[in-house]
């Protein structure tokens, strides 16, 4: 996929008519997915200023330390009409942040996750200027995805769905949560993607814990296991997928019971998906499938979240988010039940809105995986 497809030179106009709209003179957005949304750069966070200053009016500036110019050069952003100025170590880059403003500025719009003595920084650096998040103007550029955003998206479903296809190879009675999850991070990378972001292996009673990472545990024969697993492609877009397996002999009967419960709630959300339908009322569908079979207080999280650049954003899918989808919003779909000191399941797909309905990213199966 060509870069200008998936970081478009248009973006830093719309997201300028945005901020202009959002009453704010300029953004400042330090490493992060937003700078990456604007500009296809990837840049390194650290102690050395990294800052692209977008006046609503005025040239777009990238600020860079001098030893990651030649990064910054040969990633997309020159191509989206950046200027990129440098500065060495043991100068202060603040005031270079003033200049490119090219004058007075009375407010502006940091990077929702920038480092706080940076935003420090900056206000000593621009005392006139009143601090806004930049999230205010790119949460509504970033929520629908293109066509060539959903094609990342897929590319990195497959990847993981490839990841989770492999399961046999590792998981099985005896081995601890570690050691199958050192497997999965190997494989993660083989199936494409360039970093690995997370690895949840619960087995068991931590199966209930629904960010459980993994121990030094070992799996027993018939206990449930919630595999959840995602990272990052060479494109910046994110997979993320959970399965819950059940390896050595049958899992207890009341978890079979209610892990039927939980497939039908995930199936049922998954169809809700259509435009015009709230955020909230996805969420809805899965819980009320969970609660009338008696789960509900054991469904302890929202059945989603968006997912693109970033792991986690807009728009998540929860009680009091009365938000309608739209075509091009992308994000999970993975209610669970967990059970405190027995065990736990999760069923997790990446689906994106369309014009009539729901695509799913990933396509492996939902029922309750034997190996």
């Amino acid at each position: 996929m060509e870069s200008d497809e998936l970081y478009p030179p248009e973006r830093l106009a719309a997201a300028r008519r945005a901020t202009v709209a959002a009453g704010l003179d300029a953004l400042l957005l330090t490493p992060g997915a937003d700078l990456r949304y604007l500009t296809g750069y990837q840049a390194r966070a650290g102690e050395r200023l990294t800052c692209l200053v977008l006046p609503a009016e005025g040239e777009p500036t990238l600020i860079v330390p001098a030893l990651e110019r030649p990064a910054a050069e040969a990633s997309p952003a020159p191509a989206t009409g950046v200027r990129i100025v440098d500065h060495a170590d043991g100068t202060d880059p603040y005031p270079l942040v003033a200049a490119a403003l090219g004058g007075p500025v009375g407010t502006v719009g940091l990077a929702d996750r920038m480092w706080a003595e940076q935003v420090l920084a900056l206000r000593a650096a621009l005392p006139g200027a009143q601090q806004r998040l930049a999230g205010e103007v790119l949460r509504e550029l970033r929520i629908r995805k293109s066509p060539a955003e959903v094609a990342a998206l897929a590319e990195a479903g497959a990847a993981i769905d490839a990841v989770h296809r492999r399961m046999g190879e590792w998981l099985r009675p005896g081995r601890t949560e570690a050691e199958v999850a050192a497997d999965i991070a190997a494989a993660i990378r083989e199936a494409g993607h360039v970093t690995v972001d997370f690895v949840i292996v619960a087995a068991g009673p931590n199966g209930a814990s629904p960010h459980h990472d993994t121990s030094d545990r070992p799996i027993g024969a018939g206990e449930p296991v919630v595999v959840d697993i995602g990272g990052t492609m060479s494109s910046g877009y994110r997979s993320d997928c959970t399965r819950t397996y059940v390896s050595g002999g049958p899992a207890p009967t009341e978890f079979n019971d209610y892990y039927a419960v939980l497939a039908e709630a995930q199936r049922a959300a998954v169809a809700a998906v259509r435009p015009g339908v709230s955020a909230e009322a996805v969420d809805a569908t899965a819980r009320d499938v969970i609660t009338g079979a008696g789960y509900g207080s054991a469904f302890l999280h929202r059945t989603g979240h968006g997912i693109g650049l970033d792991g986690h954003e807009e728009p998540y899918v929860v009680a009091g988010n009365a938000r309608p989808l739209e075509p091009g919003m992308a994000f999970s779909i993975e209610p669970g039940i967990y059970l405190a000191g027995r065990h736990g399941a999760r069923i997790e797909d990446i689906v994106v809105c369309t014009t009539d309905g729901v695509q799913r990213l990933n396509i492996t199966s939902t029922e309750l995986i034997a190996l």
